[in-house]
């Protein structure tokens, strides 16, 4: 036995200071660059555990395992603390006196939850009392003005609203602001703001439009049975808004005079393929009517409907806004991303569909074989050919029957260098906007400690440092470089890191994600800083109101971050309902990687 405990104590005493070594060597090339990195404990236990990952630890882990001693699976927020007490504790079973440790500062796991919790609150606000991770709640522009819908956010447990630069604009968000602001006076507590940099926008670009179509379908079992009506919300006014409400479809525009369905009544409308349907108003609240309707049913702008008892209520249906042309592609289908950035079309005859690129520049630097990813991975291609007009691009993935390409969805091109400046046009006149508004700044498509220099310079232009900053975690570039980007802004800023998991799924490959995502934090964790689990949680839930199990763990398992985001979508009330109730229930359960072991009550049998 004591064989094994020598041979695991030079093991740890030289792992302890190969640590030191590296760590100290890069500290002070880092020192040249700026001399008070030393005094952030952030830096040095990172530049610790970035030392103490550098080799394959599994061995000496499986070992110490055995021996019924840590096996430094804990150890991302006081590396050099750790390693010190199992070199202590096999030193004293084998007789000998501690070893000296000299004048280097170590941190101990409660301190580093203390700095943990400290960088959080600094950038995030105070927890509540019933929960720790924060929940992020993207704003949609729709509800700017909606003050009871903020009231509602911040009830159902709202702690972080994000606004998204990359839509929207400025009057929208000062709107938000405002009601957001108002809501917290009158509720109290309080919730910081953020706005996330548009970044460059590398999206699909416009499509023809054509009318609007609304199809309503009941649900019915297998032999066609309704089993469950179709539900339509719209609004009954003979002045409608320019922006209908979020989840309200259409309009009802009573002729001149006429007026407005009741609760209860029995509209007959002639749809779309000239077939009466009968819509029945269920409820009017707040000039919204809830319909429903027992048959397939399709509204276009132009159909008319008429009250069943009363003479004169009567109007046509208006309001249903335009839609993108329909641009269905398969497996196999050619797509040209065009350098012209007008409008694109669907394949005609012996030419293929086309659609443009918002950066018509990174077309041509598209070389053969280049995979090219749509909207969160959605479908893939892969670029067959430059031409005059652009890259030929071969769809290599897309949902059976082939998937539907919108405009302004997202292109990634995994691998390609981007060369794009660090902050785009839009990016700087919009901090000129948003900075007296928000508490924290989202760097989109951060790839390098001089992207973060430059957001840092801008920012300092602006007499803006005081603000937070997000560091957003989305393309594989940013993943592997992500100390140099993070010691490029510790203990300048209150700062954090978002793992944007759409994109980065799209970069390297929704097998690896997991696996990334897990390495973001534990190097957040041994910085010290706040991590926000955004992307798809809940989705289900916050865009159709149905709760999908597989998103039920995911969102447990947002409790090893600091904060958890949710998209905007019409129950995203409910979702922020439901995301409160778990994080609170998993906290007893899990702190980042340490699972706490809280007494079960199972039933007792008495066997």
């Amino acid at each position: 036995m004591n064989g094994e405990w020598q041979d695991l104590l030079a093991a740890l005493e030289a792992l302890r200071a190969r640590v030191l070594h590296e760590s100290e060597a890069r500290l002070v090339v880092l020192e040249g660059q700026d001399p008070t990195l030393r005094l952030y404990p952030g830096v040095r236990n990172m530049l610790h555990y970035l030392a103490l990952r550098r080799v394959d630890l599994r061995p000496l882990q499986e070992a110490l395992a055995v021996q019924g001693l840590s096996s430094l699976g804990r150890a991302e927020s006081h590396v050099l603390d750790t390693l010190d007490h199992i070199i202590a504790l096999l030193s004293a079973a084998l007789g000998r006196p501690a070893p000296e440790t000299g004048a280097q500062t170590t941190l101990r796991p409660d301190e580093g939850i203390q700095l943990l919790a400290r960088n959080t609150e600094r950038l995030l606000g105070p927890a509540r009392e019933h929960r720790s991770t924060r929940i992020m709640v993207t704003l949609p522009g729709e509800r700017a003005d909606d003050s009871a819908f903020f009231q509602s956010l911040l009830a159902a447990g709202m702690d972080v609203a994000r606004i998204n630069c990359a839509h929207d604009g400025p009057e929208q968000w000062r709107a938000m602001v405002k009601n957001l602001h108002q809501a917290i006076q009158e509720q109290g507590g309080s919730c910081r703001i953020l706005a996330d940099l548009a970044g460059h926008k590398i999206r699909t670009g416009p499509l023809p439009m054509e009318p609007g179509v609304i199809h309503l379908r009941p649900r019915r079992d297998r032999l066609g049975r309704v089993q469950a009506p179709a539900h339509l919300r719209a609004i009954a006014s003979t002045q409608p808004p320019a922006v209908l409400p979020a989840g309200v479809l259409c309009v009802l525009l009573p002729t001149a005079g006429s007026p407005a369905p009741k609760a209860a009544e029995e509209l007959l409308c002639v749809d779309a393929r000239g077939k009466e349907r009968v819509l029945v108003v269920e409820a009017v609240e707040m000039g919204v009517l809830t319909l429903h309707c027992m048959q397939g049913t399709y509204l276009v702008n132009g159909n008319t409907w008429r009250s069943r008892r009363r003479r004169y209520c009567q109007g046509v249906i208006t309001g249903i806004p335009e839609t993108p042309v329909q641009m269905v592609l398969a497996v196999g289908d050619a797509l040209l991303l065009s350098r012209d950035a007008g409008q694109g079309r669907v394949a005609v005859a012996d030419q293929p569909a086309r659609v443009a690129c918002t950066i018509p520049a990174l077309v041509e630097r598209l070389p053969l074989g280049q995979a090219v990813w749509v909207d969160d991975g959605k479908m893939a291609a892969v670029v067959e050919a430059q031409g005059p007009e652009g890259a030929l691009l071969r769809i290599t993935h897309a949902k059976a029957g082939g998937a539907r390409l919108l405009p302004d969805r997202g292109l990634n091109f995994p691998g390609l260098p981007l060369n794009l400046p660090p902050l785009s046009d839009k990016d700087l006149a919009d901090l000129d906007i948003i900075i007296p508004l928000v508490d924290m700044v989202g760097f989109s498509f951060v790839e390098s400690g001089a992207h973060m220099a430059a957001l840092l310079e801008a920012l300092q232009q602006r007499q803006a440092s005081h603000l937070g900053i997000i560091a957003k975690v989305e393309t594989a570039q940013a993943f592997h470089r992500l100390p140099e980007i993070l010691l490029a802004a510790l203990g300048r800023e209150p700062l954090g890191v978002m793992v944007a998991r759409g994109d980065l799924a799209v970069e390297v490959g929704p097998e690896r994600l997991t696996e990334v995502q897990e390495e973001i934090l534990w190097l957040a964790e041994a910085a010290h800083l706040p991590v926000i689990w955004a992307t798809q949680v809940l989705e289900t839930l916050t865009r159709k109101g149905s709760i999908s199990r597989p998103e039920l763990t995911d969102a447990a398992m947002g409790v090893r971050a600091e904060c958890v985001m949710l998209n905007k979508g019409p129950f995203v009330v409910e979702a922020v309902r439901t995301l409160d109730d778990i994080l609170t229930r998993m906290q007893d359960h899990q702190r980042k990687k340490f699972t706490r072991l809280r007494a079960l009550h199972w039933q007792d049998t008495g066997s």
